[in-house]
């Protein structure tokens, strides 16, 4: 409890009752566990620059309430950690998609009535990004954030170390900068080579592998990674295209389709050739919904469960159990190859 910044001297909401929420969230959060002493009245006083009344004030409001006993001679400890407070948490997130839906409809409802939960868009700009933490370093008890930026940079991690490590849950990417964080993270270029591996059959009757892969959209560049492992140690002919056009959709190859937009615009060409996905060409697209499962009569897809992410960030939050947990990855194989 030395954070000066976790009082506001210009709110409206008295200083003693910030510190009544501060103990709560460190007790919330697990800074403070059950029968732990806490830094005395004088202590916190002295930390917050607050006037031994007000902390006073704070303290005995919260041994009335049952939060904490006072042990005569040798001060306060915590003597239940069930507050009744709601958490506040920051969902912040690159940009929107069916994707991030997926994983935030499973994340709210995993965390049901026990959190208020904002969401914070950067659309991947590092200025947006540092804008937001330091706007709400003060505002929330957890930090839930996806990082992926226009540049593989580590700028973002001082912005994100400005914040308690305690309050700090890192999901859908590991960053080795952050390797002491808790995470729920994707392995970008060994799951696409799995996903591979598990088509590599089918594939084998294209002459050619194709990856569809937006620069302008910011995607891991590890997709690419794995892709190029896998085509070179299986000895595919393989390419990697910036912005398909229909002019790159070829007979007798196959494409990995990364953004949506792109897969859209490869079934509308296929249409209008008269092509079929699985015999004139092969199509693989990224991220299940149940929409790809009656395009073209089936799109094979390989996926990560974006439910399963946002369950298993909402469990670590409740159970105040962190850890670094490795996202399932599957292979759907549908008639498009």
């Amino acid at each position: 409890m030395t954070e000066l910044n976790r009082i506001d001297s210009e709110s409206e909401i008295p200083k003693y009752l910030q510190v009544e929420e501060m103990i709560l969230t460190d007790i919330e959060s697990g800074i403070f566990k059950h029968g732990q002493r806490i830094p005395s009245i004088n202590e916190t006083s002295e930390d917050l620059l607050l006037s031994r009344d007000t902390v006073e004030k704070a303290y005995t409001n919260l041994r009335k309430k049952g939060i904490l006993i006072s042990v005569k001679g040798k001060g306060y400890y915590v003597n239940k950690t069930e507050t009744g407070k709601r958490l506040k948490i920051a969902l912040i997130i690159n940009k929107l998609s069916n994707y991030k839906r997926s994983l935030y409809n499973s994340f709210v409802q995993t965390m049901g009535s026990k959190a208020s939960i904002d969401v914070f868009i950067y659309h991947y700009d590092i200025t947006e990004f540092e804008s937001i933490i330091s706007e709400n370093l003060k505002h929330y008890d957890y930090f839930v954030i996806l990082p992926h930026f226009r540049s593989e940079t580590a700028a973002a991690v001082p912005v994100i170390r400005q914040i308690p490590k305690e309050k700090v849950l890192i999901v859908d990417r590991y960053w080795d900068e952050l390797k002491e964080y808790p995470v729920v993270y994707q392995e970008y270029d060994k799951d696409i080579q799995s996903a591979l591996r598990e088509a590599h059959k089918l594939l084998k009757k294209y002459q050619k592998l194709n990856l569809a892969f937006p620069q302008s959209e910011y995607y891991s560049t590890n997709i690419k990674k794995g892709f190029t492992h896998f085509c070179q140690l299986h000895q595919f002919d393989f390419s990697i295209i910036d912005n398909i056009t229909e002019d790159d959709i070829r007979q007798n190859e196959a494409y990995v389709l990364v953004s949506d937009n792109d897969l859209y615009m490869f079934i509308k060409c296929l249409k209008s050739r008269k092509w079929k996905a699985g015999a004139d060409v092969g199509v693989i697209s990224y991220n299940e919904n149940p929409v790809k499962e009656l395009l073209c009569d089936g799109i094979s897809t390989i996926s990560t469960n974006h439910d399963e992410i946002g369950r298993k960030a909402a469990e670590m939050i409740l159970a105040k159990d962190f850890k670094q947990i490795k996202s399932p990855f599957e292979f759907i194989q549908r008639n498009s190859l």
